[in-house]
């Protein structure tokens, strides 16, 4: 009897403690913890048994076990999606959502397009990153509107400075043309024509100026191949990923990364792809583009410490996605594509942007209800000041001014007319030539 009091004292302290650590300034919200009355407050748990206690000793054994802690939400945010290419339908869109909900307008923009959403990021709280921008787009040869926006709002965005980052363009429908002022021309995005180079990886560094433009002159979508009327669909992330202030006049570049699936039999991908691991089950698809997933890492190499990983959920049944995030990356952040995901016990609708505490090593994902994608980004802070103004980002102003003087005295090039041929913007390049 004495025994069993001083194992019942035991345990009540041990939940008293508990109880307290919870509610804590320094632990989780208030909301977190009466949302999940249930789970430990501590990743380290108590259990005793009758097994444990050894009956020729006065005290009972107790056992610890660690399990991994979790990434809890901080804060959910929705940006504004504003309607472009074309306008009228991004319109529609705005409108519907009003009436049918914005769940159900989400459904509807992912197969019609119209709208764009910059995700204006905070530094403090998401550094390295700076910028995500959504871009769901459709242009229909029957659009009489398109034509007439065509002759003084260009379909893509024409020549244009950068210093001081990376940009990250991943094509998730139709395809980008690139030219810039190093002389490099590329076209690649998601459809069989671009043979898998779906990802373009920019280091601006010291300074660049180029020119993306919609694909869409070269085959309309799959369904309407042989139709009179077509639609070209196009749809995209841009990330700005900043660079550490001894790499920001680095020597730009831009290369592309492509789709490659892994098998089990390895888990080193060759240089310039993006490893995509389908999981045992078929449930979900991760595609690495930096960082770390399992086991498989990203050949790009990046001096920002950063990881950019999508994540699809396949299947029309409940399943889930584990990843454990690296004890730097300090700052996390998750964008949902389409349909819906559950983390720390909260339903996440699409078009939300979630941000993430800085503590605790894995994130657990559940799409409840059906197919899901989501954009994960998460990295070590740089730890140093920073300032971006336009397309440029530096760690003072004093900086920025200087990129943008250097730009005006043409030493990243003179920009080009995006209706220049190529042999005519080769020449326009080879005229005014790039310092860097």
């Amino acid at each position: 009897q004495k025994l069993n009091k001083i194992i019942n004292i035991t345990l009540l302290a041990v939940n008293i403690v508990l109880s307290c650590r919870a509610f804590s300034p320094g632990s989780r919200p208030l909301a977190a913890a009466l949302r999940k009355p249930s789970a430990p407050a501590h990743p380290t748990s108590l259990r005793i048994s009758t097994d444990q206690i050894d009956t020729k000793s006065s005290f009972p054994t107790i056992q610890s076990t660690t399990q991994p802690s979790q990434r809890r939400i901080a804060k959910t945010e929705k940006f504004a999606r504003l309607p472009v290419w074309p306008v009228w339908q991004g319109v529609f869109l705005f409108f519907a959502s009003k009436i049918v909900g914005q769940e159900v307008a989400a459904e509807w923009e992912d197969k019609i397009g119209g709208r764009v959403c910059p995700n204006f990021l905070e530094p403090t709280s998401t550094a390295p990153f700076v910028l995500l921008v959504h871009h769901r787009h459709a242009f229909m040869n029957w659009d009489p509107i398109r034509y007439i926006q065509k002759t003084f709002f260009p379909e893509g965005f024409p020549a244009h400075p950068h210093r001081g980052f990376i940009t990250v363009t991943y094509i998730l429908k139709g395809g980008f043309y690139h030219r810039d002022s190093l002389g490099i021309k590329q076209s690649y995005g998601a459809e069989e024509r671009h043979e898998g180079k779906h990802v373009q990886w920019l280091t601006t560094g010291a300074g660049i100026q180029h020119e993306e433009m919609w694909d869409v002159s070269s085959a309309p979508d799959k369904k309407d191949e042989g139709k009179f009327l077509t639609t070209s669909s196009q749809e995209l992330y841009q990330i700005w990923l900043n660079l550490p202030a001894a790499h920001k006049m680095s020597t730009p570049d831009a290369r592309l990364l492509e789709a490659h699936p892994m098998d089990s039999s390895s888990s080193s991908p060759p240089s310039d792809t993006t490893p995509i691991i389908t999981s045992e089950d078929g449930s979900t698809i991760t595609t690495i583009v930096a960082g770390e997933h399992n086991g498989v890492r990203a050949p790009v190499e990046c001096p920002t410490n950063a990881s950019i990983i999508r994540i699809e959920f396949t299947q029309k049944d409940p399943s889930t996605w584990t990843h454990t995030l690296p004890p730097t990356h300090e700052n996390a952040m998750l964008y949902i594509r389409k349909g819906s995901v559950e983390i720390d016990g909260q339903r996440i609708p699409p078009h939300h942007t979630v941000y993430l505490t800085p503590g605790g090593e894995q994130l657990t994902m559940k799409a409840l209800e059906g197919e899901a994608d989501v954009l994960l980004l998460s990295g070590e802070p740089l730890r140093e000041p920073i300032a971006s103004q336009g397309s440029m980002v530096m760690n003072t102003q004093e900086e920025i001014q200087k990129a943008y003087g250097d730009y005006q005295r043409g030493f990243m090039g003179l920009p080009w007319d995006h209706n220049l041929k190529d042999d005519e913007w080769r020449d326009h390049v080879e005229q005014n030539p790039s310092k860097y």
